[in-house]
């Protein structure tokens, strides 16, 4: 990249370009919401190997997390509200104080919406903030204080600092992996009643090579839950180790899990049921097979051979369909995400025909 000598600008050029510059990023930022919008609505993301368009702006596009989490977001408030994007485009809201508004679009009218982008015109992030929950007004929470060495409640911390409490509020974190979605959770007011809120985000951060500090909030009953698994360890597990009692709770929901979604078992049953071949059923042995050959992860591949990394609710996809006699072999079989599963179910259907069913299968809102 050719290096660009700002330095040898006078005063009032540089601030005339770097006004001019800023004034730019509007209408830029909200062709590129705009894009992300319909690049999500026609699940172009799928064909080229991403299971969603959060990972599709993160891993083809390179974007940050809290970048590609705005797009989205306003993208999708956006489609409900296009003055939305008329305010992004002509830099009347910043596409922060956006993202804030799309977390009240259950209280909002079209008419309500452009009400609040005219009064959210040119103020900052905080003001924004303030005004909304002027709008909305959230329940008080109980106030607390809480010592450091209480953090070891919400706060797993390596097994060779128990000398010292640890703590990750202030550190560099990434979020908890997972899809883009709305995220309620219920919060305690003085008074014991609940109203949903949007949470402090579960996170993850690595500490030194192969170690993380995981931090994430219990309600109650979790935290009941919690301290009973760990009193009946007893001394096996060392007093405080928390991290210890969560490996072992999760090693043993993980053979659960397994067991349900493949089949998983060390004793696999030597003599198989006879299967009727116009069944859907497809036979432990096979599901077994199946996740071992594909590794758990999504099969598909793009054009350009890109591999879905997915290994998020992955589901057994017939190769040659059911319904065209395709049967449940493990070579017909393959593991897909669901977009990807989908994605092969319009290919061989037809968009319409599987955007029809889906609406029929979706609830009825009555």
């Amino acid at each position: 990249m050719k290096r660009i000598p700002v330095s040898r600008l006078s005063n009032e050029v540089l601030l005339k370009e770097l006004e001019q510059s800023v004034a730019q990023d509007g209408p830029h930022t909200a062709r590129q919401v705009a894009l992300v919008a319909e690049v999500e609505r026609r699940r172009l993301y799928a064909p080229a190997g991403y299971p969603s368009m959060y990972t599709y702006c993160v891993g083809r596009l390179h974007l940050s997390d809290d970048a590609a989490y705005k797009r989205i977001r306003v993208a999708r408030a956006a489609s409900r509200f296009p003055g939305i994007l008329a305010a992004l485009a002509e830099g009347r809201v910043h596409l922060s104080g956006l993202t804030l508004l799309s977390h009240q679009l259950k209280h909002l009218t079209t008419e309500t919406a452009n009400e609040l982008i005219a009064v959210m015109t040119h103020k900052s992030k905080r003001e924004i903030e303030q005004l909304l929950a002027e709008r909305f007004p959230k329940v008080d929470v109980r106030a607390e204080v809480r010592k450091l060495a209480q953090l070891s409640q919400t706060v797993t911390a390596p097994a060779d600092a128990s000398t010292q409490p640890q703590t990750i509020a202030n550190t560099e974190s990434e979020l908890a992996p997972g899809p883009v979605r709305d995220q309620v959770i219920l919060c305690q007011s003085r008074t014991g009643a609940c109203a949903p809120r949007d949470p402090e985000p579960a996170r993850v951060a690595p500490l030194s090579p192969q170690r993380f500090g995981v931090q994430f909030t219990l309600d109650q009953a979790g935290h009941d839950l919690l301290r009973d698994v760990q009193n009946l360890l007893g001394n096996q597990v060392a007093p405080g180790d928390l991290a210890e009692v969560v490996v072992r709770a999760l090693t043993v929901l993980k053979a659960r899990l397994e067991k349900q979604k493949f089949a998983a078992t060390e004793r696999p049953a030597q003599n198989h049921r006879p299967r009727q071949s116009d069944s859907r059923h497809i036979p432990s042995r096979v599901k077994r097979a199946v996740w071992k050959r594909d590794g758990g992860q999504c099969t598909y591949v793009s054009e350009t051979g890109k591999r879905c990394e997915s290994r998020w609710d992955l589901e057994f996809d017939h190769q040659k369909e059911y319904a065209r006699g395709g049967d449940a072999s493990v070579s017909n079989i393959r593991l897909r995400c669901r977009a990807h599963n989908q994605y092969a179910a319009e290919l061989s259907y037809g968009q319409r025909f599987m955007e029809n069913k889906r609406a029929a299968a979706a609830p009825s809102s009555a």
